[in-house]
């Protein structure tokens, strides 16, 4: 099918080799930059054998052309655990020496690249600062909020949220699909079991967070992206938010003014889908068809781009219609794309 085909959640090989001419001294000094999350001690890539290793900006330009994608945007791979760094100068300068290397290796290389910021989420403050650096001098189309020993629905990190909404542009919440924070991933004896909760805990934990804690009501026009766990497990949520909503919602959720569920239906919450997600066309009944966004996953291990589009496309239980938004136009609205 010929259609408006965009990546909402593609992913670049961030490196130290990389970062470090981007780095201001002193911390460009150190021996070892990356972003250092805990660890579960597995090897993901079957000794070397899953997934693309070695990514370039020439091998991310081959695989827009063999997904036929009109844009990707690009999220990182070392950085997703920034969000565990524990010194906040250290993260400030690291993630705008991100900011400035994906700009310069990739966005301004091609046009179909679009970037997103790495937010310092250490220092809120200086993160609204970067997110808006990063959107008014680079050209970027949203903020990441990473992986980290925090809930997003915090009172401190209104500033951001706040920050994105005057911007018009989206934050995203991405996990690095590794069992952190209160979940011992050290108890799982194996990757597949770390892996099959890892991105589904993340993301389920700061749905929860963001959407009870109100961030919806006090900034109804901020759009925020879940991504990278699939779309199936939201619907379960929902249920489960809007059930504690009715019981306890007067003392727990003041803020809300209606059901958890209520606010997708503002079409500012867009969530991502996986290709082949067999819940995908129940979930689009239940929560609707305007703000899933297909996501590549490229060059990740357990992703086969573009096997994954081409699946998407030739499903034959969604309508056309479904698979041009989920394929384009959602993630257009949602990046705010011309």
């Amino acid at each position: 099918m010929a259609t408006l085909t965009i990546d909402a959640d593609g992913h670049v090989r961030d490196t130290d080799e990389g970062i470090r001419p981007f780095l201001e001294a002193p911390y460009n000094e150190r021996p070892r930059l990356s972003a250092g999350a805990p660890r579960d001690g597995f090897d993901n890539t079957l000794g070397n054998r899953a997934g693309t290793r070695v990514v370039d900006t020439a091998v991310w330009v081959d695989a827009l052309e063999r997904g036929g994608l009109d844009f990707s945007v690009l999220y990182p791979t070392g950085s997703l655990g920034a969000g565990w760094i524990r010194e906040s100068d250290f993260a400030e300068a690291r993630a705008s020496a991100y900011n400035n290397w994906l700009h310069h290796t990739y966005m301004q290389a091609d046009s179909r690249f679009k970037g997103v910021a790495m937010l310092p989420i250490q220092n809120p403050v200086s993160a609204a600062k970067e997110l808006g650096r990063c959107v008014t001098k680079l050209g970027m189309v949203g903020g990441m909020l990473p992986e980290g020993p925090y809930l997003y629905g915090d009172k401190k990190f209104d500033v951001i949220f706040e920050t994105a909404q005057s911007l018009d542009v989206p934050l995203a919440v991405h996990a690095g699909g590794r069992l952190t924070g209160s979940y011992d991933e050290f108890l799982f004896e194996n990757l597949a079991q770390v892996h099959s909760l890892g991105h589904a805990f993340f993301q389920m934990k700061q749905f929860v967070s963001i959407v009870l804690s109100g961030i919806p009501e006090k900034f109804p026009n901020l759009k925020l992206a879940f991504l990278e766990a699939g779309c199936g497990w939201v619907s379960y949520m929902l249920d489960r938010m809007d059930e504690r909503f009715h019981i306890r919602g007067h003392v727990d959720a003041p803020l809300l003014s209606k059901k958890p569920s209520d606010y997708l239906k503002s079409r500012n919450i867009f969530i991502s889908c996986e290709a082949e997600e067999r819940l995908l066309p129940a979930t689009l009944d239940i929560i609707g068809e305007d703000i899933v966004v297909f996501a590549s996953d490229f060059p990740h291990w357990d992703t086969e781009f573009p096997a994954n589009l081409e699946h998407l496309r030739n499903r034959q239980d969604l309508s056309y219609s479904q698979k041009e938004k989920i394929l384009g136009l959602n993630a257009k609205r949602l990046y705010g794309f011309e």
